[in-house]
């Protein structure tokens, strides 16, 4: 037979059944107590944290650990299964992992260089552009700064 126990709202001991107090404050909140000694603590605004014999007080001082051996929880590790991205299929994928950094470097060299010359080639014609235009470009910059002298 499995009896019902209840907490103490002070002490945090069990209360089984036909035993404790029950306190009833004016706004109807029941609190159930061990004993006198617990509801008169209660009354007298003791903090159980600063009495020994309670539970708060064993759990933040850290004793009874012994009692709270907690399990570690399994570290579930992912196992990602290789997918194919966005583009690029599992054979692509496979053959960029397994070939040789020298072969990868080199790709990436060339990558880079083709890069660079496309940069150059539309900073050419950029200055292509403006040269012809030179002859303008003072004239505007000063109708610009007309009438902004010191106020």
């Amino acid at each position: 037979m499995v009896l019902k126990t209840t907490l103490c709202r002070f002490s945090g001991l069990r209360i089984y059944p036909g035993r404790g107090v029950l306190f009833v404050r004016t706004d109807s909140q029941q609190y159930l107590f061990l004993s006198k000694k617990t509801r008169k603590m209660y009354i007298n605004r003791k903090r159980p944290a600063k009495l020994a014999w309670t539970t708060l007080y064993r759990k933040q001082h850290k004793k009874d650990q012994v009692t709270e051996v907690t399990r570690r929880k399994k570290r579930s590790t992912n196992k990602s299964a290789p997918r194919s991205i966005a583009g690029v299929s599992m054979e692509v994928i496979n053959k960029r992992r397994q070939e040789k950094p020298e072969v990868r470097q080199a790709s990436r060299d060339a990558a880079m260089r083709e890069v660079k010359e496309r940069a150059k080639k539309l900073k050419a014609e950029k200055a292509s552009k403006s040269a012809p235009s030179k002859g303008k470009a003072p004239a505007q910059q000063k109708a610009g700064k007309v009438g902004q002298g010191k106020r």
